[in-house]
Formats: structure tokens, sequence, C-alpha cells
């Protein structure tokens, strides 16, 4: 006879989603009771609002006091089919977009406000009331995939595998034809010049020059299929870090339009960058590309957690919003990188590069911490 109490998984919050500010300053949290936002390093609770209802999606505005946020959860604050801007320093909606379908993701500038939803994205003035700008058709986007910066637009196109760059100041809009699978995750660099993106095989990160849509590189995460969780770019623009299911964070050189020091040392096929991985196989011809290929030059293992799919809030198919996210990436400067993952095990943790052994540089697990304990 089995006398164990069974575990109530239901007690306690249970963190939907996170998401970092615009300089990874601070990330916010989506609960099933609220939301909460926290300094991002050190990592320290700093608003946390109860709702008594869900929010699925809580994104930060810069260091402002707005939000936008999405109903999620068993008990959705809001229907997910609206955006609302909460102004938290007075408490209140102060914007409220309706749709159609589910908003499956957001992004916030102080002139603009980017909603995917699963087949188009739609572009807004950030005013009161909010005046819209453009609609955008894309193929299916079921992670609300969008990138924001000052001058660019970027989000999945008509086709599979395919990128829309959007100028902002002007409307023109580029295609890249970036992969032949289904894009699981792109980011724009601080400055805007490049921009980097993964497809649902996960084997490559393909980098791409913003100016002209030419491919600079290709970095290879691995050679098994794995799903790409975040890619983020340093301040700097030179280095890119990458976490996958494999709870493994990557950490690349990153090619940039502006940045000899790579060109120089890519046309000199340096044997630490270009054949890192497999020395002197990567010289013979006739082999597959993978002995060829640029790695990571540094890499660590972070916490993914044991949860399963049944001891978290799942929401129904074809949203991913209240979907607990893992291995979510954000640099607090060039040498620092804090990846943090929602669910009931909602966990922060810090990384920083070092000079090793023989000068060559690696990344180190410097602290943790299940943020939703913290304050």
């Amino acid at each position: 006879m089995n006398t164990r109490q069974s575990l109530d998984e239901s007690v306690g919050p249970l963190s939907l989603s996170t998401t970092f500010n615009n300089d990874n300053s601070c990330f916010s949290v989506g609960l099933d009771t609220g939301f909460c936002v926290f300094n991002a390093n050190p990592c320290e609770l700093k608003v946390s609002r109860d709702f008594n209802a869900g929010i699925g999606v809580a994104v930060m505005l810069g260091h402002s006091n707005y939000l936008a946020i999405i109903g999620g959860g068993r008990q959705p604050k809001f229907p997910q089919n609206k955006l609302v801007i909460w102004d938290d320093a007075k408490q209140k909606a102060v914007i409220i977009l309706e749709f159609r379908t589910s908003v499956l993701g957001v992004r916030l500038s102080k002139s603009r406000i980017v909603v995917a939803l699963l087949n188009s994205i739609h572009t807004f003035a950030f005013s009161t009331p909010p005046k819209k700008l453009s609609v955008f058709e894309t193929t299916d986007n079921p992670l609300g995939l969008a990138c924001l910066g000052q001058k660019l637009l970027a989000f999945p196109g008509r086709s599979t595998g395919q990128v829309q760059l959007v100028e902002l100041e002007t409307g023109n809009v580029s295609i890249i034809p970036a992969h032949g699978t289904p894009l699981r995750a792109m980011t724009l660099s601080p400055d805007g010049e490049v921009l980097a993106t993964a497809s649902e095989a996960g084997t490559l990160v393909r980098i791409f020059a913003t100016n002209n849509c030419a491919k600079m590189a290709e970095l290879r995460r691995g050679v098994d299929r794995a799903v790409i969780f975040s890619l983020a770019i340093s301040p700097s623009n030179n280095l890119i870090a990458v976490t996958s299911d494999k709870s493994t964070l990557h950490v690349f050189d990153l090619p940039h339009p502006r940045n000899t020091a790579y060109r120089n040392q890519t046309e000199s096929s340096s044997d630490e960058r270009i054949y890192q991985k497999w020395g002197i196989l990567g010289k013979i011809p006739m082999l597959p590309r993978v002995f060829s290929d640029v790695y990571s030059f540094a890499s660590a293992h972070f916490e993914i957690g044991n949860e399963t799919l049944n001891s978290a809030y799942v929401p129904p198919l074809g949203t991913s919003i209240g979907r607990p996210v893992k291995g979510l990436i954000g640099w607090s400067d060039n040498n620092t990188i804090l990846v943090i993952g929602s669910g009931r095990d909602g966990r922060w943790e810090k990384f920083v590069l070092q000079e090793g052994k023989e000068g060559r540089r690696c990344c180190i697990r410097e602290g943790w911490k299940r943020y939703l304990g913290a304050g």
C-alpha cells in the first residue's frame, strides 16, 4: 500500500514566461497570478503585481512604467486575442488592441508596438490612441517571432524559412532566404547591422548583413538536431550566444561588416577559429563540411529542469503564450551572459567569459538562483 502523499504541484507560483527588456537590465515574468519584474544582475525582485489571474506574457519597455501584457494560464486575466499596454505607475490599462486571433508575440520601442499573430505582423504607433501603421503577411509563426531594432523590423516571410526585413523609416522590404525549414529563433545585433537566424533543424546559426542581406557566415552548434531556445548578440556586436534543448550554452565570435579583426582572422584560416573542433581534419579536402565548419569557442551547461509537460500548464494547441520557455539569453555586459527560464522551477543563471589555460577563452557559471523565491 502506497501511503506517501502525492505532491501538490499547484502550490506556489507558476512562471508562464520570461522576457528581458531592451538592454537586458531587467526581466519580466508572466505568472499564473499576475506578473513581476526583476533587476537582471544581480537578480532582485523589483515589482510584483497580483491580479489573481494569469498573465501569459509581460514585455517591459526599457526602464519605463509600461508593459505589454497578454492573458495566459488556466484563468487568463484577459482574452488571448487582446494586447494590453499596462501603465504600472497608474496601475491601469492605457491601450487595448484587439485582434481576431490569439496574440503570439509582442515587441515594444518608444515609438512602436509590434504584434505577432499566427500569419501576420501588425505595427502601431505607440500613442494614445494607437495608430495602425502596417500589416505584413507571414507563413505560420506559432512562436510569435519578431525582432524590433531602432531602424529595422525582422520577422518570418511568406514562405518557409524566409525572413522579411523592413526599414522602419521607408517601409522598404527585403527578403532573406535564410533556411529551408521553419524558423525557430532570430535576433538583431544591438547596432542593427547583423541578423542571426536558426531553423527547426537546430544545427546551424546563419549570420546575415542587414545592409545588403548577404550571408556572412554559418556557425555550427552541433551535428545532431536540436531545439534552439534563444539567440542573443553581445552589446559590442562581436559575440553571439546560443542555447538549445541539449542544455548547452554556446558562445561564438560574430562576423560583423565592420569587424576587420574577424575578416583578417577568417581570411588567414586561423586554426583556432575555423579548425578548433577537428584540428587537421578540417584541412583535408573532400571530407564532410562538419569538419571545416566554425564551432563555438566556449560552451557551458545550463539547467533546463526536470519538469514534464504535466507539471506545468500547457496552453491549447496553436498558441505559444504561456508555454514555459527555457534558456532565454540576455547579455549583461560583453563578458556576462544571463540565462533564465520559466515554469514551476523558474531559474536565473549567470555565466562569465574568462581566459583559461593557454589563452583559450572559456565560459564559467558564476551563480544561479530560483527567482520565484527571490526578494
